[in-house]
């Protein structure tokens, strides 16, 4: 026996995804920005062919055959407002194409074809979890109102009761689907939804689209660390003597330099950042609260294991890693932030406390401390 999910079932598992998204918020408030898209993909329009053909030949009518092409291209343009990386709201144009079909009838004698295509506009709220940086899971909910446009042809004595109709109705979708970011201003999104539409005569028909998007944000502010901001000071009236020359208070250089052990950041051989790095990196984003940086130079070490080629390009995988959570997730300025890689040349670890080559449980712990992130601050507090 196989389960098959009811309606009811992926809306609730829909909707839990969005509370989700939620609950998320209310820990890593985000920048929000106004973006736009567009979308094509393949539509599979399921048709109920006896029902639209006893609808217009009546309801004794004798069926024995049918066919049906029931898919066909389908696009949409879209906008919408990201209130933060987990939640958006947006509204579209849609075209879901054509579904037809032919069926032959005895009573009365003769075939029935009839074409549906349907428009409309969509409102929808898109639900984000992510999984790295650059790649999320996204769910949506939202309504239609959508205008389905039927025509209808006969041969023989099967003379279609409406040879053109249409009708415009009001109803839910949903859909699922992933997201990527290709650069900060350009997302591909790979999803499926479904529509469910009327299908002109007394009841409605379900379009199921696959499609592809590809996704502008516009506006997108980047919060750079805010600025100290000096005192003026107040105006006093000129004594006879002259009045003393102002204090200067040195200002307090910040931490030169952070190392985060790759281990907290990243998985051993791994470049995506883990949720405790997350954190590790979170802090360290506080830190700089009211200080006026002018670079951050993020460098990844390995250790000697491997070829010098593999630890050289897994380092600075690492580093730029490193840097997108700062610029996407933390918001500081891409522009004041370098990221470097130097591989296994810079040890912390001396050769005659580390002995070997071949990989041992033993020499990859003694190594550890060479496999680090270090994030050089310059800038004063």
């Amino acid at each position: 026996m196989i389960f098959r999910p009811s309606s009811t079932t992926r809306l609730l598992g829909l909707s839990a995804l969005t509370l989700l998204s939620t609950s998320v918020l209310a820990q890593t408030p985000l920048p929000s920005y106004y973006y736009g898209g567009v979308s094509v993909g393949q539509s599979q329009t399921r048709l109920d062919e006896g029902a639209l053909t006893r609808h217009q030949l009546g309801a004794s009518t004798g069926i024995t055959g049918t066919n049906s092409d029931e898919r066909d291209t389908a696009y949409k343009v879209f906008l919408g407002y990201q209130f933060n990386r987990y939640l958006a709201l947006e509204g579209g144009y849609f075209d879901l194409g054509e579904g037809s079909f032919t069926t032959d009838t005895t009573t009365p004698l003769g075939s029935l074809s009839g074409k549906l295509k349907t428009r409309g506009w969509s409102l929808d709220l898109v639900g984000s979890l992510p999984v790295t940086p650059k790649f999320s899971v996204l769910g949506r909910i939202g309504a239609q109102h959508g205008r389905t446009k039927a025509e209808y042809s006969g041969t023989g004595l099967a003379v279609p009761a409406f040879p053109s109709d249409s009708k415009t109705q009001t109803n839910y979708k949903y859909g699922a689907g992933l997201q990527y970011e290709l650069t900060p201003s350009v997302l591909v999104r790979g999803e499926w939804e479904r529509y469910r539409v009327s299908n002109v005569a007394d009841g409605r028909h379900a379009v199921n689209v696959a499609s592809v998007s590809l996704v502008f944000p516009f506006g997108r502010a980047m919060q750079p660390a805010p600025r100290q901001e000096v005192a003026a000071a107040p105006y006093v009236a000129p004594p006879p003597a002259p009045m003393p020359a102002p204090v200067v208070v040195p200002a307090e250089p910040v931490p030169q330099r952070v190392s985060f052990s790759a281990e907290s950041l990243f998985g051993f051989d791994k470049e995506q950042i883990r949720p405790e790095g997350q954190r590790d990196l979170d802090t360290f984003t506080q830190s700089l609260q009211g200080t006026q940086y002018d670079t951050i130079q993020i460098t990844g070490h390995t250790d000697r294991l491997g070829s010098s080629e593999y630890n050289q390009r897994l380092s600075e995988r690492r580093a730029m890693a490193v840097k997108n959570y700062l610029v996407t997730v933390r918001g500081l300025e891409a522009s004041r932030i370098t990221a470097t890689g130097l591989g296994e040349t810079q040890p912390v670890t001396r050769a005659e406390d580390c002995v070997g080559e071949r990989r041992t449980a033993a020499l990859v712990a003694c190594l550890q401390p060479d496999r680090r992130v270090d994030v050089d601050v310059k800038g004063t507090r």
